[in-house]
């Protein structure tokens, strides 16, 4: 952790509070971008702020949707060949994107993207990327496949 804070519990996490140290809680390319912030914003080279929605806040939407569960079915109507691997992709696609998301980490996204658009005068372009935690870590990379 750059800046030292305890990301345990936490939805959102400031990029330049994050380094290498907590890749299993933001994935690494937004432990990568805490690091740039941390030392290249040291030596004048300007690195835009954002923010990283965390772990927690993923277990928090699978947990308020039964996903887990569903999940665990599919996957075993997968090993038992009762459905397709494809098939069994989309249906767990399907309940992903039909999930709603918990209140409390839904207003923790738009609080951290207000702070964010407050520190550009109202207006904050931003750019989306997966960060998934098992990617680009030093042993294998998975680049492109989240």
């Amino acid at each position: 952790m750059v800046a030292g804070k305890d990301l345990r519990g936490a939805y959102v996490a400031p990029l330049d509070s994050v380094g290498n140290g907590d890749i299993a809680t933001v994935g690494g390319k937004n432990a990568s971008l805490g690091e740039m912030l941390s030392k290249l914003g040291k030596a004048g080279v300007p690195v835009p702020p954002g923010f990283a929605i965390t772990t927690q806040a993923y277990r928090a939407f699978l947990a308020h949707n039964g996903i887990e569960d569903k999940i665990a079915a599919a996957l075993g109507d997968m090993k038992f060949a009762r459905v397709p691997l494809a098939e069994t992709g989309q249906n767990i696609r399907r309940v992903i994107e039909a999930g709603k998301w918990p209140d409390d980490v839904a207003e923790a996204v738009r609080k951290a993207y207000n702070d964010l658009k407050a520190k550009f005068g109202g207006r904050a372009d931003v750019a989306v990327r997966s960060s998934a935690t098992a990617e680009d870590l030093p042993d294998a990379s998975f680049a492109g496949q989240q």
